[in-house]
């Protein structure tokens, strides 16, 4: 996929709706610090919804990175509320699946990038995964196991309605 860095800020953004963040709970941190479900792959418009929402409960968020593999356009800056947020990019040293967020007190999150065209039920059970105190799965395991998951009941699911609709026999 090719990657196009966007160089320039854009000063206005139309508002987000909330984002869709859950954090892991506890001290007991795994391998992730939560799951981000965004509605689009526009960087552009889906981080200042995760960046606000971080802001109030984790600290003023500084700069994020992601691997390109899923976003068509990656901005260099991000305006949000108040401050900037920058964006990098590593293509192989960073999991695909997976989104880095840095704050101004030097912490990071790990989270899981839930694509947006995920059905609500298998991003319920990634957050669930994302979310499981001390879990060592990695993003890109999350998500294998789940299309590991998904290709198994489409498959009962296709022999079920082959048996039940008298070709099985």
């Amino acid at each position: 996929m090719a990657v196009t860095i966007d160089r320039t800020a854009t000063t206005e953004h139309a508002p987000s709706p909330p984002a869709r963040l859950s954090l892991t709970p506890g001290k007991a941190r795994g391998r992730l610090d939560g799951a981000w479900w965004p509605r689009s792959r526009d960087l552009s418009r889906e981080l200042p919804a995760l960046a606000e929402r971080l802001d109030h409960s984790w600290g003023r968020v500084t700069r994020v990175t992601v691997n390109p593999a899923f976003w068509p356009v990656i901005p260099r800056k991000v305006p949000v509320t108040g401050h900037t947020v920058h964006v990098g990019w590593f293509a192989k040293e960073q999991d695909p699946h997976k989104l880095l967020v840095f704050s101004s007190t030097a912490d990071r999150l790990d989270l899981l990038i839930i694509p947006p065209e995920t059905d609500p039920a298998a991003a319920a059970r990634l957050v669930s995964a994302a979310t499981t105190p001390g879990s060592l799965l990695t993003a890109s395991r999350l998500m294998e196991d789940e299309r590991a998951a998904d290709d198994a009941t489409e498959s009962r699911d296709r022999e079920h309605r082959r048996i039940f609709s008298g070709r099985g026999r």
